[in-house]
């Protein structure tokens, strides 16, 4: 198999909330790519986004919105009820939100990913996937969408015309289906450090991944999330992106 000659990285930043702080996003920024930024609905405010972005533009991260349903309490990760039509303008709303904070920084907002219970959802969701690519389409009809492979999501997406990355996690168990192990679930989440770092060069170099069952799997991606709210998550993501460089792999944003 022709081994992948250049992955983006991207974390989850900006995840906090007042004077509450999750991830070490100026740490973060010195190792990805690109950067996932919170806009206010599960995580985030004013203030954070616009510090997250002036960060990011002075080290050339790319800036992509994470949205999410309004669900601050729970940190976007229950399932939530919310029609189409409102789902599409809220999906709108925190991207030019992001927008405001990433113009005045002299960057912008250049792609969109779905973050928690929102993006497992619209992985089989036809409605919920089709509501967050016309609120993407609502807020700047050229952006890039983020999303697991062979999800709805990215499938709407092209066929809107908008250009559909593919996002793998190296610290995410995997179902035989390619789709993400439910994190209520034991084992959902990786925790071996050795054994994220070497599930992230053999996603980049094999496009492969050993799921939860055993099976090896293929799981084609151009980009790799590193989680940025879990312990020692800093020093992980730098022995990611070394081991990566050492492997031959070109480290490069998508977008």
């Amino acid at each position: 198999m022709t081994a992948i000659t250049a992955i983006d990285l991207n974390a989850d930043l900006g995840e906090g909330f007042g004077r509450w702080r999750l991830t070490d996003d100026e740490q973060l920024l010195s190792v990805v790519t690109s950067a996932n930024v919170a806009c206010g609905f599960h995580a985030g405010d004013a203030a954070t986004m616009r510090r997250v972005c002036e960060q990011a533009a002075e080290r050339g991260v790319t800036i992509g919105a994470q949205v999410s349903y309004r669900d601050l309490a729970g940190f976007g990760r229950r399932t939530m009820e919310v029609p189409p039509a409102e789902l599409a303008a809220e999906v709108a709303y925190q991207i030019g939100a992001l927008e405001v904070f990433a113009r005045a920084a002299g960057a912008r907002v250049a792609y969109v990913k779905p973050h928690g219970a929102l993006y497992n959802r619209v992985v089989h969701d036809e409605e919920q996937a089709r509501a967050v690519i016309d609120g993407v389409r609502l807020a700047d009809a050229s952006l890039p969408v983020l999303g697991l492979p062979g999800s709805r999501l990215l499938a709407l997406a092209a066929e809107a015309g908008l250009p559909a990355v593919t996002e793998a996690f190296a610290d995410r168990a995997y179902t035989d289906e390619g789709t993400l192990v439910p994190r209520g679930r034991d084992g959902a989440v990786v925790t071996d450090p050795d054994a994220v770092v070497e599930r992230s060069v053999s996603l980049a170099r094999s496009g492969a991944v050993i799921a939860h069952s055993g099976a090896r799997i293929r799981v084609r991606a151009r980009s790799l999330c590193l989680h940025g709210d879990t312990p020692g998550a800093v020093g992980l993501a730098r022995r990611v992106r070394e081991r990566l460089v050492a492997a031959g792999v070109r480290l490069e944003a998508f977008a």
